[in-house]
């Protein structure tokens, strides 16, 4: 029997990391149990895809556990069959975007890898977990697990279907509610009329995908912005650090500061890119010195804003967008949905443009790519659930999440933190921020072992501060 017994539920990228930094860094007494119901781990909703088009969205030379194996999986990947197999992953520039479920063999090789070597016993469990019980985790099949320590790695739950479709549409064979499905996009037919609700990078995916499998019809995509995620840099650019010592308190005074500075950069012939890439480094630290208030006024009116400029394109993805643009097969709006009614088999949508007009958008289907239903995550897990009924946990204020102290621990309807219990990944994001793209999510997850090992030094810790507001 293990002396000591942690249990992480969930084992897409974010659970499988922090089970690989246990190990890395615990000692033999210690069982890291991962319930996952996916046969393997590490092939949460991004990296489980098998879809070619869908690539990862930077360079394979930044994505890495942690930051002191910059370049490893570019390596990894480089040396595999499937570099070979893929001559489109490389880009003109010399960089590889492979696909994306080449990242998540990778992560679940790591694990294996420290199953096989590490003095830590890592376990992966293929269920469920549905109840807490007493410090024991109860499993869809009956099965109960002993934690010490129990880590909350649910990210992402389901998408939701807008209230506008609810009320008519729910069910129907027209409406692809989750293009993440298994074969969603299959039934699609090659001269559909097709309309997709969102312009981030799920919508790319279902027009990469859409046009590998032929898909010749008209594409409409619609968002209230019409803003679509930008391209990422081609080639080796110097870095462009900022001074933080007296940073804004206001996200209108950050805006200025962005701006300014991006003016700055082009006079030294620096692209926006590194800017805002040294932002989403210090993102952390940024987000805890402003007051919800700010937080709040952020994510009302600027965070479309910093998704698109944030969360870039591969260049292959954004290479079909522009094809397709310039065929006109492909048409992005800013507007949002109104109304939809049947017509037959054909939706009739009414969009309410930003410029005021009105449009009839006649389509045979509606594909929603306006991501997960984030505010709704607690109620989506029925373990989850639990917790919120008993008071154990509660949503951050933002309702982005689950709400954690500066360790990462819930905090449960009083307002006290759960010494045995804690969040890792993007759910965790309303107090610390920026913890949506890998490298954040990554740190995050050394930060969480360090916490949960009794390792008082931490990149993490010393990049962000404790939070100013809670």
């Amino acid at each position: 029997m293990a002396e000591r017994e942690i249990v992480i539920v969930g084992g897409g990228f974010t659970g499988t990391a922090l089970a690989i930094h246990l190990a890395r860094l615990g000692h033999a007494g210690l069982r890291v149990t991962v319930i996952e119901p996916r046969e393997r781990l590490g092939q949460g909703v991004a990296y489980s895809t098998d879809d070619p088009t869908h690539r990862i969205n930077v360079p394979a030379s930044r994505m890495q556990l942690s930051g002191e194996e910059e370049g490893a999986f570019d390596r990894w990947y480089r040396a595999s069959d499937a570099f070979i197999a893929d001559p489109d992953a490389q880009w003109s520039d010399g960089s590889v975007y492979p696909q994306r479920s080449q990242f998540g063999r990778y992560i679940a090789a790591q694990f294996d890898h420290q199953a096989e070597h590490a003095p830590v016993m890592l376990v992966h469990v293929r269920d469920r977990a549905v109840a807490l019980d007493n410090g024991v985790v109860v499993t869809a099949s009956g099965e109960r697990y002993r934690a010490d320590e129990l880590v909350l790695a649910i990210s992402h739950p389901p998408p939701a279907l807008p209230k506008v479709l609810t009320r008519s549409l729910s069910g129907h064979r027209g409406v692809i509610a989750n293009p993440w499905q298994q074969d969603a996009l299959a039934r699609v037919g090659k001269e559909e009329q097709v309309a997709i609700m969102g312009s981030g990078l799920t919508m790319s995916d279902v027009v990469a995908s859409l046009h590998r499998q032929g898909h010749r019809g008209k594409i409409t995509v619609f968002s209230r912005r019409g803003q679509l995620p930008r391209d990422n840099l081609s080639g080796s650019w110097d870095a462009r650090p900022l001074d933080y010592q007296q940073s804004p308190t206001t996200v209108r005074g950050w805006l200025r500061r962005i701006r300014r500075e991006v003016a700055l950069g082009a006079k030294e012939n620096l692209p926006w890119q590194r800017v805002l890439d040294d932002i989403r480094l210090n993102g952390q630290r940024i987000w805890q010195q402003l007051p919800l208030k700010e937080q709040q006024r952020f994510l009302r009116h600027l965070r479309p804003w910093w998704d698109v400029h944030r969360y870039r394109l591969a260049p292959q993805v954004s290479a079909v967008l522009e094809l397709l643009q310039i065929s006109g097969q492909l048409t992005v709006l800013a507007a949002r949905l109104e109304r939809v009614e049947r017509k037959g088999s054909t939706l009739a949508l009414t969009l309410a443009r930003r410029d005021g007009t009105q449009q009839t958008l006649l389509a045979d289907r509606l594909i929603i790519t306006t991501g997960p239903a984030q505010g709704a995550l607690l109620n989506s897990d029925a373990l989850l659930s639990q917790l919120v009924a008993e008071g154990v946990i509660q949503a951050d204020p933002l309702a982005l999440g689950i709400r954690v102290d500066d360790a990462s621990r819930t905090v449960n309807a009083q307002g006290q933190s759960n010494a045995h219990l804690w969040v890792a990944g993007p759910a965790a994001r309303g107090h610390f921020g920026e913890l949506m793209g890998l490298p954040q999510v990554a740190e995050h997850a050394v930060f969480i072992a360090h916490q949960l090992l009794g390792i008082t030094s931490s990149p993490h810790q010393e990049r962000c501060p404790a939070s100013l507001t809670n």
